[in-house]
């Protein structure tokens, strides 16, 4: 067997998944899964999407065996994508939060949709539904695994998973940035905040205006 640095083979792991980051694996994506193989953390028969082709890419780059697939993480089958019904949906926009390639629409109170050619079928807006609206329509036939799904829908997953990543910690950022400016506001202006307030109230509400501060800077770092 070739040896590869970890980092490379990590690599040429991650580029051989479907992308559909459904966490399946046991892992929270696609990477994680493919640095977990690399370090010979996981087995290579973790991928229900992948399927046995999936297996038998992976066992060509890693040199191991290729294994059935672990049913512990699922059964390989056709492509399914999810669609929302409108009768039902209360706009909570739980399942625009679970979805990992960002391709459910919709604002609060008002009927979400999703964006079919789009959907990667990683059934993570399912459970996050709490009306159970949302259903999964095979679209593949009989065709399971990679004969389900092509190297351009990967790629095409990927590129959007990554671009929905950078945003939402963007966000997240710029989101612990304001609770710790005004967490500092409030921290800075707190006797003029706190009048008639005694020395041990005064306290009580310092600390726990500190706490948020450091909570508001330990998410931003």
């Amino acid at each position: 067997m070739t040896r590869h640095a970890p980092a490379d083979l990590a690599r040429r792991l991650l580029d051989a998944l479907p992308q559909t980051q459904c966490t399946r694996c046991g892992y929270p994506d696609c990477r994680a899964y493919a640095e977990a193989m690399a370090a010979g953390e996981a087995g290579i028969n973790q991928c229900p999407p992948g399927g046995a082709e999936g297996i038998r890419r992976l066992a060509a780059i890693t040199g191991r065996p290729a294994l059935p697939l672990d049913p512990a993480h699922g059964a390989e089958g056709p492509r399914a994508v999810a669609w929302i019904d409108e009768d039902w949906c209360i706009g909570c926009t739980l399942c625009i939060k679970a979805c990992p390639v960002d391709c459910i629409v919709g604002t609060h109170k008002l009927m979400h949709t999703v964006i079919e050619p789009q959907c990667t079928g990683c059934e993570l807006c399912i459970p996050a539904c709490p009306v159970d609206c949302i259903h999964l329509d095979n679209v593949t036939g009989e065709r399971t695994g990679w004969g389900a799904w092509s190297p351009g829908d990967a790629a095409a997953a990927r590129q959007r998973y990554e671009s929905t990543s950078a945003r939402r910690k963007r966000d997240a950022g710029e989101h612990a940035q304001r609770l710790e400016e005004k967490a500092a506001h409030k921290l800075a202006h707190l006797p003029e905040l706190t009048q008639g307030a005694s020395g041990a109230e005064l306290e009580r509400k310092r600390a726990v205006i500190e706490a948020a501060l450091a909570r508001a800077r330990a998410r931003r770092g």
